[in-house]
């Protein structure tokens, strides 16, 4: 263990200042990676616990989720915190007569509001999947949403994902 440290140390001093935020970045995201990893789990075992454990089992296989979730969550909001600029973007400017109100999964968009202009291009920046075929990332206030470009139906939305 003191050896680790003392490589440690030495690695900081020889590295030059802009390569630790890129190690710090590659070390949340491990870390949300392993989360969601403890999270699949966690899941894993209470389907199993509800199939062939006592009502102890169920109990604990819950509690084990819940804390992991928890744990995704901080580990989540420490690498939005680590990476602020990148979500926090300039105001958002709708089409003409844009009043904006809160949309879920199958809300219709006019064609003005997932046009060219508001697409989300860098969607990996912004640790998005990749949009499937005919669908686009679209920036809809703080929102961003996953929409159907033939029939602007919206297929994913996450609110107040800039702020």
């Amino acid at each position: 263990m003191r050896k680790f440290f003392i490589a440690a140390i030495a690695a900081s001093v020889a590295l030059p200042t802009l390569a630790v935020p890129t190690m710090a970045s590659a070390q949340s995201a491990r870390e949300v990676r392993d989360s969601r990893r403890d999270v699949r789990e966690d899941q894993r075992d209470l389907r199993q616990a509800k199939r062939y454990g006592d009502r102890r089992d169920v109990r604990d296989a819950r509690r084990d989720v819940r804390d992991s979730r928890q744990e995704l969550r901080e580990d989540w909001r420490d690498y939005r915190q680590s990476h602020r600029n990148a979500y926090k973007r300039p105001a958002y400017v709708g089409p003409r007569g844009y009043a904006y109100r809160p949309v879920a999964v199958g809300h219709r968009f006019d064609r003005a509001y997932y046009g060219d202009r508001y697409w989300v291009r860098n969607y990996s920046a912004y640790r998005l999947p990749a949009p499937r075929a005919g669908h686009r990332w679209v920036r809809y206030g703080n929102d961003v949403v996953m929409v159907n470009t033939r029939t602007g139906r919206v297929v994913t939305s996450h609110n107040s994902f800039f702020w």
